[in-house]
């Protein structure tokens, strides 16, 4: 099993970001990501996954614009969208998805 599964498959939900180096709107997304990683701590992991380095990854989740961003938790995908999002919308969106977070 990979180490992308091994995370994906986890009791702690993983928030994917699927973006690329030449995207201006990925770019835009990166502070965003950060402060969700302030804002949640270990509640919650966040993975960047570049499509143009990881081909197969895009494949397999059908990721055919960037930035898509894409929720798991333990082995399922709870949600999914693509376009840039803020931080207080991505916490509302875990809480949302993942309820009994402490």
């Amino acid at each position: 099993m990979s180490k992308f599964q091994e995370l994906i498959n986890g009791e702690t939900p993983v928030l994917v970001d699927f973006s690329a180096e030449w995207c201006g709107p990925c770019k835009m997304m990166a502070p965003e990501l950060k402060r969700l990683v302030e804002r949640e701590g270990e509640r919650v992991k966040v993975i960047k996954v570049d499509v143009d380095r990881n081909p197969q990854a895009s494949m397999a989740y059908q990721v055919s614009s960037v930035p898509t961003l894409i929720l798991f938790h333990k082995g399922k995908q709870l949600w999914r969208q693509s376009g840039v999002a803020s931080a207080a919308q991505l916490s509302a969106i875990i809480k949302k998805m993942v309820p009994n977070l402490p």
